[in-house]
């Protein structure tokens, strides 16, 4: 693929994974002021948003096996554990942005649980083994991860038991 296309199909893939995550948000804000056909709009626009990003990952290669995907996220949550999140999370600090402190904090802190869950997927689809059967809880405040039953209150953001959201 020349590099130009190549560049345009990346930024259109963030594009339109950015759009899909916005109007799947909208759509959850909508249904919770009662809305539920504004939100039906938002996320049946969200889904035609998804079907564009994953034909332009499809196109540049971004699909592989388990163990090749699974090698891309391991690297994608590893950057943001080592490097990302936590110059975010400075500079929210060192600019007195308690709001964006806060999010970049709860989102380093869950990103390095799914690092080490990746990881160990990682190595159970190398020896050919599917992930085994647990279930696994979020927090819907901060993305902590857990897998079996949910602490009773959040250990990053002190979220309830029952607020977690079942997978």
């Amino acid at each position: 693929m020349k590099k130009m296309t190549e560049r345009f199909l990346w930024d259109a893939f963030a594009g339109e994974s950015q759009a899909h995550m916005k109007y799947s948000i909208f759509a959850e804000e909508a249904e919770k002021r009662g809305k539920k056909n504004l939100a039906r709009l938002f996320r049946a626009i969200a889904y035609a948003e998804y079907v564009h990003a994953k034909n332009h990952l499809r196109q540049l290669g971004g699909i592989g096996n388990d163990v090749d995907n699974l090698d891309v996220a391991i690297a994608g949550e590893t950057f943001e554990v080592e490097e990302m999140y936590p110059v975010y999370n400075e500079t929210a600090k060192m600019q007195g942005e308690r709001g964006a402190e806060v999010s970049t904090r709860f989102a380093l802190e869950a990103e390095k649980i799914h690092a080490e869950l990746y990881r160990k997927a990682k190595k159970m689809a190398e020896e050919g083994k599917d992930y085994e059967e647990v279930d696994i809880y979020i927090c819907p405040v901060c993305g902590y991860t857990v897998e079996g039953e949910p602490p009773d209150r959040c250990p990053i953001c002190g979220a309830k038991r029952e607020d977690f959201k079942k997978f």
